[in-house]
C-alpha cells in the first residue's frame, strides 16, 4: 500500500522562489511508493496548522519545505505523534539539515525520501516552546528579532544585521540553575544547542548531539570587538569550545533567570518571554527521514 505524503512549502523562506519544487517532486519522488499532495503556507505559524491537519487526515509522512523556522513549526506538531517527518531545506542557514547530512540539493533531498531511512532525534523545550536545532537569548535573539522585521532575507541580510547591531549591544547578567548548582555569568549571548550549529556550517557547540538527551548551554562571554572575527573563524572551523570567551555546559534540564524580559529565539524565530526560562529535553521524540 502506498504511503500518504504531503509537502508543506513555505514560499518565502530563504528569500527563494519555490515554484520549482513541485516540478522536482514530480520528477524525483517515487510515485509507486507514495500518494503525494502539495500545499503552501500563507502566514506565520501556518505550517503548524497544516501539519496538524495532515495528522488528522492520516498522512504518513509530512515534509517541511523551508528553513529552520518552517521545520520548527512542523516538528512541534509531529514530535511524539507517531508520524514521520522529512525535510527539503530551503532556508537561510539550514542548520538542522546540515547537521543531519540532508542534501541542500533539493532533487537529492527528494530522492532520499524514497529510501525511507529514518532517525529519531531529541526535541528541546523552552517554557514549553519546542525547538529542534537551536534556541537562545542575548545577542542572537536580538538579531533574530531585528532580522524578522527586515525585508532582506538570506545569509547576507543576516550578516548585515549582525554587523550593524554588534557595536551597540550590551551583555546581560544571567543566573543558571543547572546540574544541581547555580552559576552566575555575564554573557553576550546564551545559545541552547540541540544540534551543533546555527546554520551555514557555523558551529557554536561542535560536540552537541541531537540524540544524546542533552542541551548544550553555550555561554558567550563579553569580548573586545576586535576578537569578533576570530570567534567567527572558530565557529566555521569547529573550534569555538577552545576560546576563553566560550563556556559550554551540557544538561537535561535547567532554569535561566535574566535581568529583564525580552526576545528569545526558537530555531531562529523571535519570541518575547519573561525573566525566568525553563528548559528540558524530550529524548528521541521526533522521527525524521535522513
Amino acid at each position: 500500500m502506498k504511503k500518504k505524503i504531503i509537502f508543506i512549502i513555505n514560499p518565502i523562506s530563504g528569500g527563494l522562489n519555490k515554484t520549482f519544487i513541485p516540478v522536482l517532486i514530480d520528477k524525483y519522488l517515487d510515485f509507486q511508493l507514495f500518494d503525494a499532495q502539495i500545499i503552501y503556507t500563507a502566514y506565520s505559524n501556518h505550517a503548524t496548522l497544516l501539519a496538524q491537519e495532515a495528522i488528522d487526515n492520516d498522512f504518513d509522512i509530512i515534509v517541511a519545505v523551508g528553513g529552520d523556522g518552517t521545520i520548527n513549526e512542523v516538528a512541534s506538531v509531529l514530535e511524539s505523534s507517531g508520524k514521520t517527518m522529512a525535510i527539503i531545506p530551503c532556508g537561510s542557514g539550514n542548520g538542522l539539515a546540515r547537521t543531519l547530512g540532508i542534501s541542500l540539493d533539493n532533487a537529492k533531498a527528494i530522492t532520499r525520501i524514497n529510501q525511507l531511512k529514518t532517525l529519531k532525534i531529541d526535541v528541546g523545550l523552552l517554557n514549553n516552546r519546542k525547538f529542534v536545532n537551536m534556541a537562545g537569548m542575548g545577542f542572537d535573539a536580538h538579531i533574530s528579532a531585528h532580522f524578522a522585521d527586515s525585508e532582506k532575507r538570506g545569509f547576507i541580510g543576516y550578516v548585515k544585521s549582525t554587523l550593524k547591531e554588534i557595536k551597540s549591544y550590551k551583555a546581560q547578567n544571567y543566573s543558571i540553575n543547572v546540574n544541581g548548582g547555580q552559576i552566575k555569568r555575564k554573557a553576550f549571548m546564551l545559545s541552547l544547542a540541540n544540534s551543533s550549529q546555527y546554520g551555514n556550517n557555523a558551529h557554536i557547540s561542535p560536540t552537541a548531539s541531537v540524540q544524546d538527551g542533552l542541551i548544550d548551554i553555550c555561554i558567550i562571554k563579553p569580548f573586545p570587538l576586535f576578537i569578533f572575527p576570530s570567534l567567527v573563524i572558530r565557529m566555521f572551523t569547529q573550534t569555538s569550545a577552545g576560546s576563553k570567551y566560550v563556556e559550554i555546559i551540557k544538561a537535561k534540564k535547567f532554569i535561566i533567570n535574566r535581568e529583564s524580559e525580552g526576545p528569545v529565539h526558537v530555531d531562529g524565530e523571535p519570541v518575547n518571554m519573561g525573566k525566568q526560562l525553563s528548559f528540558s529535553v524530550k529524548h528521541l521524540a521526533l522521527v525524521l527521514i535522513v
